[in-house]
C-alpha cells in the first residue's frame, strides 16, 4: 500500500527529510500549487496548509496500485468529488459508533481495535500490491 508524501507549509522538524516525510514549501508555492490544480485536496491546520499532490497519486492509480490517503472527512469528500470511483474507508475507534451520515459517506467502516485484524480487513477490501511469495519448486 503506497502513501503519498503530503505537501505542507509548516517548518521541517529535525527528524524529517524533505521529499520523504513531507514536501516542505513556502505559502506562496503552496498557493501556486492550488491555483495550478496540482493538489487533489488541501486544508488549513492552524497557521499552516497541508495537501496531497495530484500527479504522484494519479500515476500510482493508473498503474492499478492501491493508495492509502489518511484524511479527515472534508479531504476524503474532496477526493471522492475528484475521483468518483474511489473507495473510502472510515477507521473508527472501538466502542464508538460513527455518525450514520459519516459511515454512509465512507461506504465502509472498520473498527480499529487490533492492528493485525484491521490490516487483514483492509487488504480484503482493497487488495494487496505485493506479489505472492515465491514457492520452492518440487524436485523430481
Amino acid at each position: 500500500m503506497w502513501v503519498p508524501v503530503p505537501v505542507t507549509t509548516r517548518p521541517r522538524r529535525p527528524d524529517e527529510s524533505d521529499g520523504v516525510d513531507r514536501l516542505f514549501v513556502d505559502p506562496a508555492e503552496f498557493d501556486r500549487m492550488v491555483a495550478a490544480g496540482e493538489l487533489l485536496e488541501w486544508f488549513r491546520t492552524g497557521p499552516h496548509l497541508r495537501g496531497t499532490p495530484r500527479e504522484p497519486l494519479r500515476a500510482r492509480l493508473a498503474q492499478g496500485r492501491p493508495v492509502l490517503l489518511p484524511l479527515d472527512l472534508p479531504g476524503a469528500l474532496a477526493v471522492r468529488e475528484a475521483l468518483p470511483d474511489v473507495h473510502l474507508v472510515l477507521l473508527t475507534p472501538p466502542g464508538r459508533r460513527p455518525d450514520p451520515a459519516l459511515a454512509a459517506a465512507a461506504g465502509h467502516t472498520v473498527v480499529h481495535d487490533l492492528t493485525e485484524r484491521v490490516v487483514d480487513e483492509l487488504v480484503g477490501l482493497l487488495g494487496s500490491s505485493y506479489l505472492a511469495p515465491a514457492r520452492p519448486r518440487p524436485r523430481g
